[in-house]
């Protein structure tokens, strides 16, 4: 199968976005840049991150293809139910999805998050409130934070 790719220069970095014919598979940060190639999918990301960035958004809909076991899914789909500009704590997360005691597992799902933004991960901070790690740098869930208040 094919695999697309194009970049964005957000805000807080260049993003690099994968996606197949049907749907995007990866977005993170990155520091060095390839060629482009994108596709459809590509070019309707890139439009909603712009209009995020501008505040115009606050949710995405875009067509995903991830390759996820059931309980990455179960964990990752949970964290679209946690609105723009709020935050949810793992133990809380780990509620929500039935399974209380699972709470590093679903902090290992949440850290492999494969598309940074659109699968709002910079949602979750730990339970004393203080912010966790996140994949791309700490900083920018500092500053996704401070942009969706």
């Amino acid at each position: 199968m094919e695999v697309f790719k194009a970049y964005y220069h957000s805000p807080l970095g260049t993003m690099e976005i994968r996606s197949t014919n049907r749907g995007l598979i990866s977005i993170k940060f990155v520091d060095e840049i390839d060629s482009n190639n994108p596709n459809e999918h590509i070019l309707s990301c890139i439009h909603q991150l712009k209009e995020y960035f501008k505040g115009i958004r606050t949710s995405f809909t875009l067509e995903l293809s991830l390759d996820l076991s059931k309980f990455q899914k179960k964990v990752l789909d949970s964290l679209f139910d946690i609105p723009y500009g709020t935050v949810k704590n793992y133990s809380a997360l780990a509620k929500a999805i039935g399974q209380p005691g699972a709470v590093r597992a679903v902090a290992k799902a949440v850290g492999n998050n494969p598309l940074a933004i659109v699968i709002p991960c910079h949602r979750v901070i730990g339970k004393n409130g203080e912010l966790r790690g996140y994949a791309w740098g700490k900083w920018r869930k500092e500053e996704l934070l401070k942009h969706e208040c």
